[in-house]
């Protein structure tokens, strides 16, 4: 572990007492989001200062540091509150007729499902879902699926319970083909491997920042493209879809033009300590760099592979191809929940999903982690070869 990913481990209390496998379900808190959401509460406390005009200024920074990280640009922006209001954007607001069809993988996160699955209802849309292969998403499915009436696919960067990264590189290629809408849901990856939405064409992209982004639940941006961004019917707007400039001493206009940016589409007044907590969280990841970050994931998750993949009890079941890895590694065992716990009762907080043990690696785990990690699951096997002797005899 390098020295810059030492430093930053430092900023997360909880490496004094656990080991954390598990900001695939959510991103532990750090010091500086702390301090930088009780600096605020003091200030509101006090109630001497109006901070509204700093808070835009800090949401312009919030949205200028996630275009960055995904190869956007700022105006492509905008800052909510979960993935789900990003997918609703899609889901909702772009131009489909009756009958038109919405391709899906099968082994999706429901959130995504139910998303589309509520606008199908109302819009009278046609839900396909692409039959997976191997608990992978099978492009090749995905092609014979798409008639003259797909308009959209909806997938995830990484899927949740194997850390599969699906190629949306050729996917966007089959969708522009097709004249089809290219959505994405970012939350399982996003902070932790790269990723460049223009250069991968896609239209629309959501993502909650909970998870490997490290910042508050409640919080979340979302990227819409040039080419749907005025296409797109916003299904929630506010008076903040509107430019006021700041000046909020003459409110009696009616007749403002919207943003011709995402700003459009965020809704209304902003959580302003969640943004203050983006704002740290980005500081962290930005500090570190995200190719740096990867490297450092994929080489713990190296280390562990190193240590079981000769093992006659535990299986792995997520890809280690590297096109098709990402931070998040699982295994499996005949005993796969008594597994789990007893990983609980050793402090090594993981999750069990879909017939694994998931293990999400991020930038505050280090090596003494790892071999924590391969020290308990050694015995476990022993206690576990040891009950079935006894069972035998």
């Amino acid at each position: 572990m390098s020295n810059k990913f030492e430093k930053v481990r430092r900023h997360f209390p909880h490496t004094r007492n656990i080991v954390f496998f598990n900001t695939a379900a959510f991103g532990p808190m750090s010091l500086p989001i702390k301090e930088a959401i009780d600096a605020n509460l003091d200030l509101r406390m006090a109630a001497e200062v109006d901070d509204t005009r700093q808070m835009y200024e800090l949401r312009e920074r919030v949205r200028e540091g996630y275009a960055k990280l995904i190869g956007a640009e700022t105006r492509q922006i905008g800052v909510n509150i979960n993935t789900s209001f990003g997918l609703n954007l899609a889901s909702y607001g772009l131009p489909l007729n009756e009958g038109d069809e919405i391709l899906l993988s099968d082994i999706e996160f429901p959130a995504t499902i139910y998303v589309w699955r509520g606008a199908s209802e109302s819009r009278k849309l046609k839900l396909k879902f692409v039959k997976s292969k191997n608990l992978k998403f099978d492009i090749d499915e995905f092609e014979k699926c798409i008639t003259n009436k797909s308009r959209v696919l909806s997938i995830s960067f990484v899927q949740f319970f194997n850390g599969f990264k699906n190629d949306l590189k050729r996917l966007s290629e089959i969708c522009r083909r097709h004249n089809m809408f290219f959505v994405v849901d970012g939350i399982q990856g996003t902070g932790a491997e790269p990723i460049n939405v223009k250069e991968l064409d896609i239209d629309i992209f959501s993502c909650g920042c909970q998870k490997w982004l490290l910042a508050p639940f409640g919080s979340s941006f979302f990227y819409i493209s040039d080419r749907v961004k005025d296409i797109l019917t916003p299904n929630n707007i506010t008076w903040y879809s509107s430019d006021w400039k700041l000046q909020f001493t003459d409110l009696f206009k009616y007749d403002l033009p919207y943003h011709d940016t995402a700003e459009k589409f965020q809704g209304g007044y902003y959580a302003t300590m969640n943004l203050l907590g983006m704002e740290a969280a980005l500081g962290i990841i930005s500090e570190l760099g995200i190719e740096d970050i990867q490297k450092h994931n994929h080489a713990l998750i190296d280390r562990l592979v190193e240590k079981i993949k000769d093992s006659e009890y535990y299986r792995i079941t997520s890809s280690l191809k590297e096109n098709e890895r990402s931070s998040i590694f699982t295994i499996t065992c005949d005993n796969l929940k008594e597994m789990h716990r007893f990983l609980f009762d050793n402090k090594i907080y993981t999750a069990c999903r879909e017939n694994s043990v998931r293990i999400a690696v991020h930038l505050f785990n280090n090596v003494s982690d790892v071999a924590k990690l391969t020290e308990v699951l050694e015995l476990f096997e022993k206690q576990q070869t040891r009950k079935l002797a006894e069972k035998i005899n």
